[in-house]
């Protein structure tokens, strides 16, 4: 008598912790969740993948433009439009 009352007794708190975890894992911060946030991860270490690629590339540049004056200047025209003292500039209309 006492052996199967304590049989029933752990078959019922293992059906108990069964269904919780079920339920745990199905509700809003169980398996769903998880895949959610794994798809985030995905999507910044993407991200992240192509901004350290740009940085990179213009990480590149700069030392490109550090080596060459001339190619720094001709930057700094496009960009900035500056021109030099003696320079005339021309601006035409259409």
């Amino acid at each position: 008598m006492k052996h199967s009352s304590a049989r029933f007794a752990y078959i019922v708190a293992l059906m108990l912790v069964v269904s919780y975890a079920f339920f745990t894992l199905r509700g809003p911060k169980g398996i769903p969740a998880l895949l959610e946030k794994r798809q985030q991860i995905d999507s910044l270490a993407k991200r992240n993948a192509a901004l350290s690629l740009e940085n990179e590339r213009k990480r590149e540049h700069i030392r490109k433009l550090a080596d060459n004056p001339a190619q720094q200047e001709l930057e700094i025209r496009q960009r900035l439009k500056l021109i030099h003292p003696e320079e005339k500039v021309y601006i035409l209309s259409k």
